[in-house]
């Protein structure tokens, strides 16, 4: 609710200097941003434009929201995340994934894709993490995997190491990944 709240009322504060050619009036393109940031899907955003006339497709509205340089706020305050990383293979290059959920919506938190996997890169994804969010009181459920919990216990966070239980999330999700990038 707290992100409905930021996105509602007057447009001001939204900027778009980045526009280039006028196709679409600021006021509509405006509606769209904040639709998708208030997490209206990019397809029913184009819906909702599509009632007042406007034609445009779904990577216009992505562009307009990437280019406008505006994220969805996030008050994420999770009590366990499930943290891993897994192997994946993209055009024949090998890429190790780095992923944060929360166990208890399985929405990703972070995600990083590193071309190697060490202590360092695992603490700077964990820093990318807590600018993120606030982690500070959560316990990170990790594997046996000794880079994560050196990482962790360098950046002064709690973790357990688990095989099972909630980690499975983080193992779902790669799961599907590994199926769908294969």
């Amino acid at each position: 609710m707290a992100e409905i709240t930021r996105l509602s009322g007057c447009n001001d504060w939204l900027e778009l200097d980045f526009v280039e050619r006028e196709r679409t009036p600021s006021e509509l393109m405006k509606l769209g941003i904040r639709l998708h940031l208030a997490r209206l899907s990019l397809s029913n955003t184009v819906s909702e434009l599509e009632k007042f006339g406007v034609q445009r497709s779904r990577k216009a509205v992505h562009d307009w929201v990437q280019k406008a340089d505006l994220q969805p706020a996030t008050d994420a305050t999770p009590d366990h995340i499930a943290l891993d990383e897994t192997v994946i293979r993209i055009n024949g290059q090998q890429y190790w994934l780095y992923a944060a959920v929360d166990p208890e919506t399985n929405k990703f938190l972070h995600v990083r894709l590193f071309t190697t996997t060490t202590t360092v890169l695992t603490q700077k994804f964990l820093r990318e993490l807590r600018e993120k969010h606030d982690v500070s009181e959560a316990i990170f459920l990790v594997d046996h995997a000794h880079h994560l919990s050196a990482a962790l216990n360098r950046a002064g966070l709690r973790f357990q190491t688990v095989r099972h239980g909630n980690r499975n999330a983080v193992e779902r999700i790669f799961r599907e990944i590994k199926r769908r990038t294969s």
